[in-house]
């Protein structure tokens, strides 16, 4: 990793609430200064930019991200079938040495493709925060907790947490928070999601849950429950501006003031939702409704890869396509998806390009045929970029990337390793 302590990002494009062209300095692990003033000596290193769109570092809020294991495993299936058929079975062979490659391939993948900070629940999750750590990214871990309504088994699953909580939380120089994750309603009791949520009061933790992702895990819960899943998870008092709810797919009108009203944010998985046929999520209402929507990516079993610029994309298409109204999700909501939000959704303070904020950055290349002409940066972005055309990446104020090439992952040797060892399931 770097060793320099302060980064000038020469001569750029910067997209910010306005699109203009400027310097940063950024000293340790913040964004110090933004002027077109700044010269080379004012840091310790100087990367020209005057060809490159800079912008905030992506924000995955949804991820598994070991799951890189099952790439291209259950392909063509329905949720349930695709989870109890093809994903379970091969899961429970997981050990801990699989799980600490497959997050840092995985890591290699999303760095190279302009992430900075992921939102992951899974296994064995202590070597994901490894990972983390040696690879320089920033995330939010949770255990990914199911009892089947099982007693004993809801004690160990809430045990593990607090593991995880206690070896992990605030740690990889604040680099690493512990978020508790229930899986999802269909898969956690009652007693496991009120526990879950006395547990992340008590530590001050987000909540990360799966709600709402088909149609027919809301026709059963309505069955059992005789309510739909957020006014279950509301009058079990699971709700409030710590909650992460991933997917959200088949909400009601209902549920859509329950979400505003108790600051609920929702994370929307694009590639995955659809690939699995569970639904086109109502973004555009969520917006209308003041709900804040990030975008996550989902598993790469169910995508099939972790980037970010493809789920921007297919994010606003499907919107647009979904109500035949091509001006609905513009280009700037669809990008404060995937950065803004993403920080509000998660609690940091980053997703924007401003004093003051953590130097979360990524430098997009601008030289390749599909990115030119510019008229404007921000469509390129969203519509032209691909995730192969970030150039550079910067978290923490830490260069992870440069010239394309990784500065903390030996990407070869985690591609041979896994490509050997990913049959072992």
């Amino acid at each position: 990793m770097s060793e320099t302590n302060s980064i000038l990002i020469k001569d750029t494009t910067i997209i910010a609430d306005e699109i203009f062209k400027s310097s940063i300095l950024v000293v340790d692990d913040t964004i110090q200064e933004i002027s077109s003033s700044l010269n080379d000596n004012d840091a310790d290193k100087v990367l020209d930019a005057s060809d490159k769109i800079t912008m905030p570092g992506l924000i995955n809020t949804h991820s598994h991200v070991a799951m890189t294991l099952l790439r291209g495993h259950g392909d063509d299936q329905s949720l349930q079938t695709w989870l109890n058929d093809y994903i379970w079975p091969k899961e429970a062979n997981l050990n801990e040495e699989l799980v600490y490659m497959a997050s840092k391939l995985a890591m290699a993948e999303m760095i190279k493709t302009g992430t900075t900070t992921f939102n992951d629940m899974y296994f064995f999750m202590e070597e994901t925060a490894k990972a983390v750590d040696e690879s320089g990214m920033r995330a939010v871990l949770g255990y990914g907790m199911i009892d089947l309504f099982d007693d004993e088994k809801r004690k160990a699953e809430l045990k593990a947490s607090e593991k995880l909580i206690k070896s992990c939380h605030n740690t990889c120089e604040n680099r690493v928070q512990v978020a508790v994750s229930p899986h999802a309603p269909y898969t956690c009791s009652e007693e496991l999601l009120r526990e879950s949520k006395e547990l992340s009061q008590k530590h001050n933790l987000k909540l990360h849950i799966h709600v709402s992702e088909t149609k027919n895990e809301v026709d059963d819960l309505v069955k059992d429950k005789g309510v739909t899943p957020f006014k279950y998870l509301d009058n079990i008092g699971l709700l409030d501006s710590n909650t992460i709810a991933a997917h959200g797919v088949w909400t009601t009108d209902e549920e859509m003031n329950i979400l505003k009203e108790k600051n609920v944010s929702i994370a929307h998985n694009p590639s995955s939702n659809t690939k699995l046929a569970s639904g086109i999520a109502p973004v555009h209402k969520y917006i209308q409704n003041g709900v804040n929507v990030s975008i996550g990516t989902d598993g790469v079993a169910s995508n099939n890869n972790l980037d970010m610029f493809s789920e921007m994309k297919l994010t606003a298409l499907l919107q647009k396509v979904n109500l035949l109204d091509p001006r609905v999700l513009p280009t700037k909501e669809t990008f404060n998806m995937a950065t803004k939000n993403g920080a509000k959704a998660l609690g940091i303070n980053a997703g924007s390009i401003e004093e003051g904020k953590l130097a979360d950055i990524i430098l997009v290349d601008t030289l390749t045929p599909h990115m030119t002409p510019i008229r404007n940066a921000l469509s390129n972005i969203i519509y032209s970029s691909l995730g192969t055309d970030v150039d550079t990446v910067i978290c923490n104020g830490k260069i992870l990337l440069e010239n394309k090439q990784l500065k903390t992952i030996n990407e070869q040797e985690i591609i041979r390793e896994v490509s050997e060892r990913a049959f072992d399931l």
